[in-house]
């Protein structure tokens, strides 16, 4: 795996437009971020098509990255999570004009997706576990299954803004959590 400076002067070679720094960037990251897609939406086509999507975004907006002290993994990856979800709900929008959903069963994931997620998930894991139950579901409803602040709040029965701040806060405490 890349240090996260490797990865940062790859951002900013392809910033400059530099196709070879763009393409070791491909090379050392798209495992993860397609992992990271998949777990979201759950189909591997669809990942593909997302992480595809999503590397044109890094190719076009790389000049909008700065470090700002976090890992330029992070921006990496909350540019391929936005995409994934962005997907989910499009697909959402489009399977309630459906009169009939067909639900296809998921037989676990690849095993490059499992050697990804299990890098990191007992860390955010137990992170998650030091959070009241009421917002480590709510953090693992937007951040994992793409819900929106509104269903959040209409799900745990709470106003608007009292989610957002749910949501900031938890974001907060796992932060100072996973630096620990």
């Amino acid at each position: 795996m890349s240090t996260p400076q490797e990865i940062e002067r790859l951002i900013l070679g392809t910033a400059d437009g530099d196709r070879t720094a763009f393409l070791s960037l491909y090379d050392h990251t798209s495992a993860k971020l397609y992992g990271i897609c998949l777990r979201v939406l759950k189909d591997r086509a669809e990942a593909e098509d997302v992480l595809q999507e999503v590397f044109l975004k890094i190719w076009r907006n790389a000049d909008r990255y700065r470090a700002n002290g976090f890992s330029p993994m992070t921006w990496l990856i909350t540019v391929a999570r936005n995409g994934a979800i962005d997907r989910l709900r499009a697909r959402r929008v489009k399977a309630e004009d459906l009169d009939v959903v067909t639900e296809v069963p998921d037989h676990g994931p690849t095993p490059e997706a499992a050697a990804v997620a299990s890098s990191e998930s007992a860390q955010v894991h137990r992170c998650l576990g030091e959070l009241e139950t009421d917002k480590a579901g709510a953090v693992k409803g937007a951040y994992l299954e793409g819900l929106t602040y509104q269903e959040l709040a209409e799900n745990y029965g709470v106003p608007l803004n009292t989610m957002r701040t749910w949501l900031r806060r938890s974001l907060q405490k796992l932060k100072e959590c996973l630096t620990r």
